[in-house]
């Protein structure tokens, strides 16, 4: 009866008005949802109290300077998004443009994916679909692909159930120790990764080697996997990358055995309400070809590597 009733209400809203909620409640702070959506702050404060009137409870609470949304304003936020998607999917329709593979498609990932992996393989995609427009965001971090900034992500860490978004794993990376190239000079520092990055496996990885080395003295602390890599082609030390990355790059040599030392699973997200698309789609089957393709190769050298009995560790 309640639901009922909260879903009556829920008819009677304007949508501009729950976008401010959605726009709002991922933001989290009045000035940046103003900034996002180009109004000022008063228009922003005005619109949602709007809201809270027509549904007779408030929808969100201020705390440590952040606005929260309260028990129902997580109900209407859950609606309001659904709305979003309906609303977004009958404007693809009206443009036509889930019918061909055209317009632009926003991806992210990290910088050693983006810049070692998907970079390389660029040029031959671009040149066959010129209609098609990539917006490439290197980052480290997840951003969230619910605040209609981003169309595709490819990440290491599966994410959490959320019903905007739909997920599948592309491969798994097999890691391995690597070194720069050339003589060897003794046993090198380890490159790790700073505080902020401790969760990641490979962060844990490599600070359990550290505590087996104890005299081997402080090496470089960097916050990004391409900047490791960097740094053990200049090196500076050793450090973990994928084996399909260090086993190609003349700049770099594997110091660990022919078994991994660590694998890690990598997935592609995208929103629900493009997956439809051509040019969505189009993107996708490329990067899921491409990690198939390489998945296949490091596996064959990985075979090719264990029956020569691979290079001591």
């Amino acid at each position: 009866m309640i639901l009922q009733e909260e879903s009556a209400k829920m008819q009677n809203l304007n949508w501009d008005d729950l976008r401010y909620i959605i726009v709002v409640s991922r933001t989290g702070r009045l000035a940046q949802a103003a900034r996002q959506l180009h109004v000022d702050e008063t228009t922003i404060a005005r619109r949602v109290a709007r809201v809270e009137r027509a549904l007779g409870s408030r929808l969100f609470e201020r705390a440590n300077g952040q606005l929260l949304l309260t028990e129902m304003g997580q109900e209407v936020l859950r609606h309001a998004e659904q709305i979003e998607m309906s609303v977004c999917g009958i404007k693809s329709v009206a443009t036509g443009l889930d019918d061909r593979a055209a317009g632009k498609v926003r991806l992210t990932s990290v910088a050693l994916i983006m810049n070692r992996i998907l970079m390389p393989a660029l040029p031959q995609f671009v040149r066959a679909h010129p209609q098609l427009q990539l917006h490439l965001v290197s980052e480290p971090r997840n951003l969230d692909l619910g605040n209609r900034e981003i169309d595709i992500a490819v990440r290491f860490a599966r994410p959490e159930q959320d019903y905007r978004l739909v997920a599948r794993r592309i491969c798994e990376l097999p890691y391995g120790v690597f070194g720069a190239a050339g003589p060897a000079t003794g046993k090198l520092p380890w490159v790790t990764y700073e505080e902020s990055l401790s969760a990641l496996p490979l962060a844990r990885w490599l600070a359990e080697a550290v505590k087996q080395e104890p005299d081997l003295g402080p090496g470089l602390i960097v916050n990004d996997s391409d900047l490791a890599m960097n740094a053990v082609r200049a090196g500076l030390g050793r450090s973990l990358m994928p084996l399909c990355v260090g086993d190609h790059d003349d700049g770099l040599v594997r110091l660990s055995g022919a078994e991994p030392v660590l694998t890690r699973e990598l997935w592609l997200l995208v929103r629900s309400d493009l997956k439809h698309l051509a040019r969505i789609k189009l993107v996708i089957e490329w990067i899921e070809r491409l990690f198939a393709e390489m998945e296949a190769r490091c596996g064959e050298r990985a075979n090719r590597a264990g029956t020569a009995g691979g290079p001591n560790s």
